[in-house]
């Protein structure tokens, strides 16, 4: 399991000082508790680090045969994908923005008529339109969407553990997963076919803990 620089550092910190909590690794680090979540999820989630309320985290010596490692190692982003949530990119910035409210949902894959992947769209894009004053009922969505190929995806069969990896990485809240089509002239095209999202990592993290105890 490769690990990023500043979950070294965590696993570090927790070696020498642990039982900590996740306030006191964040001040050393000089970063904010809910930035340094999705790490210490991660760190739990592979038995790297192990977490008890009211104590703190400290490192798990024996993390490389824990069953929540082996179980992170053989899980598939298919296993817990969410539905995919889309909008057609033709679409007005309000449609999207009652979509994303009715759905509950903090990011939309945007779809071309044939129903293939061409961008997508956050809470965060919607917000700066909105205050940018623009007329959200008559600007199409394709107008504000981070468009292909900046869109960072996954497959159905890649690891859990990579897409939370990506998630991390590239600092965003959830990624379409999708399936690969080549089209007659060679084109290679995505179809979404789910969304893999903090919530959905957080949530298995959860269940693999109440597995545990």
């Amino acid at each position: 399991m490769e690990l990023s620089e500043r979950q070294v550092k965590i696993v570090q910190i927790v070696k020498d000082r642990g039982p900590i909590t996740g306030e006191q690794i964040a001040d050393l680090l000089n970063l904010t508790r809910a930035t340094l979540r999705p790490d210490l999820a991660i760190l739990t989630m592979s038995g790297i680090l192990e977490a008890r309320p009211r104590v703190g985290y400290y490192y798990n010596s024996r993390s490389g045969n824990t069953l929540v490692a082996r179980a992170i190692g053989k899980l598939r982003v298919k296993d817990i994908k969410s539905l995919a949530i889309v909008v057609r990119e033709s679409a007005s910035v309000y449609d999207a923005v009652v979509t994303m409210f009715t759905e509950d949902v903090g990011t939309l894959s945007v779809v071309d008529g044939e129903g293939y992947l061409v961008g997508i769209v956050s809470r965060k894009d919607l917000l700066k339109i909105a205050i940018g004053g623009g007329d959200v009922q008559k600007m199409p969505i394709g107008m504000v969407m981070t468009r292909m190929p900046n869109i960072v995806t996954i497959t159905p069969d890649d690891t859990v553990y990579l897409a939370a990896r990506r998630l991390i990485s590239h600092q965003i809240d959830a990624l379409p997963v999708v399936r690969t089509y080549v089209m007659p002239n060679g084109e290679e095209r995505l179809e979404v076919v789910g969304r893999l999202t903090k919530t959905n990592i957080t949530r298995l993290f959860v269940e693999l803990g109440d597995g545990e105890n």
